[in-house]
């Protein structure tokens, strides 16, 4: 029996993108691989719909005795804690391993998710990035193996910090499986009532930040006037430079913005949705794509990165400067029913290797692997 603890400060204090992660591979390894013991390390412990389902009975939670000093409680002082559990693995679910966790004897690993902070440094602060770049750069270097979600995090590894390519391995990621699962046309009316939805729009999903390059749908819709779309994400400064593009070529009626949208409501909006796009610049993977796919949507993205892990071969990329060329992408799924349904057909095939038990599968592979050695 394996002693595996996890960073779980994401998985119960993270509501999307990287407690989303962390939520899934805790959950699903204990529900796949019962007969192992689970340790979750976290500042705060929280219980709710979200964190619920993975509090089985193989999990063991650890928090610090004091409220107080809660970060250098996980980044450091959580070490002798880890030792009195005797681990036999500690996994770092978002980027870092604690300060002295290498002279333990206790095995690791690292998820690095992507370097997007070194690729695009412009978007981010200048003391964020020093801060990201040594605590990445310590678990690269110390972790016995890096988990990278997709070839591209693989390739930036690699390039950033010269890790050695065999130290690193890809595990994709998978997405939660409720939108695999088909909406009642109660759910779906419930919805659509819900936001006010017209009868067909796209769609796209993510923080309105520029990265993700939503100003790129606004430049194709002013192509397509009888095209409505749905933008469900955290707006951030960038949005006002969207809302503005849409004002001053008198499209805004054709955008809707939603904010806060609960997590149950979201299948319904993928799956009345007429296509998925999402148009970022760089991603370490693009999880609202792999969704799409899940959902049974035709689904368009943008080359440069690595959405084509994501989105697979059935779905549309284009460039995410073009935006005459998402224009075409759009009108033809549109009009070509064929084009349609085999984007479905091979999406939802794509999206079929990406389950939880196959992602809590190859997590084990490397935890056992890594205890043998």
């Amino acid at each position: 029996m394996l002693r595996i603890g996890f960073d779980a400060k994401r998985a119960f204090l993270n509501h999307t993108g990287l407690g989303n992660y962390s939520r899934s591979v805790i959950g699903s390894l204990a529900r796949f691989f019962p007969s192992e013991s689970y340790f979750l390390y976290t500042p705060r412990i929280v219980k709710d719909s979200r964190t619920l389902p993975m509090l089985q009975p193989a999990v063991t939670l650890r928090s610090p005795r004091l409220p107080v000093l809660t970060s250098a409680w996980r980044s450091r002082f959580v070490v002798p804690q880890l030792k009195r559990d005797r681990l036999d693995i500690y996994h770092g679910l978002s980027h870092e391993l604690p300060a002295g966790i290498q002279y333990t004897g206790i095995k690791t690993l690292v998820t690095i998710h992507d370097l997007i902070f070194l690729r695009y440094p412009q978007y981010y602060k200048a003391a964020d990035r020093k801060i990201y770049e040594l605590k990445f750069r310590h678990a690269c270097k110390h972790a016995d193996r890096i988990i990278a979600i997709s070839e591209q995090t693989k390739r930036d590894i690699v390039h950033y910090f010269g890790t050695a390519p065999d130290k690193i391995h890809v595990v994709y990621q998978t997405c939660d499986p409720a939108f695999g699962h088909a909406c009642t046309p109660e759910q779906l009316q419930q919805v659509s009532s819900r936001y006010a939805l017209p009868a067909h729009y796209l769609l796209y999903v993510g923080t309105i930040e520029e990265r993700k390059n939503l100003m790129l749908i606004a430049r194709a819709l002013s192509m397509m006037p009888h095209e409505h779309l749905v933008v469900v994400g955290k707006p951030t400064a960038y949005a006002e430079k969207v809302k503005t593009y849409l004002k001053e070529h008198h499209i805004e009626g054709q955008v809707t913005f939603l904010e806060r949208v609960p997590f149950p409501d979201l299948p319904a909006l993928y799956q009345r949705a007429d296509i998925f796009i999402y148009p970022s610049e760089f991603e370490g993977f693009g999880i609202p794509l792999l969704e799409a796919l899940y959902s049974g949507v035709p689904a368009i993205g943008a080359t440069g990165s690595c959405l084509e892990e994501a989105g697979g071969p059935g779905s549309i990329y284009v460039s995410p400067e073009n935006p005459q060329a998402l224009a075409d992408a759009i009108r033809l799924i549109q009009s070509d029913k064929q084009q349609r349904q085999q984007m479905i057909q091979t999406g939802k095939q794509y999206a079929s290797g990406f389950t939880e038990e196959a992602h809590a599968g190859r997590l084990m592979e490397h935890y056992r692997q890594l205890a043998a050695e």
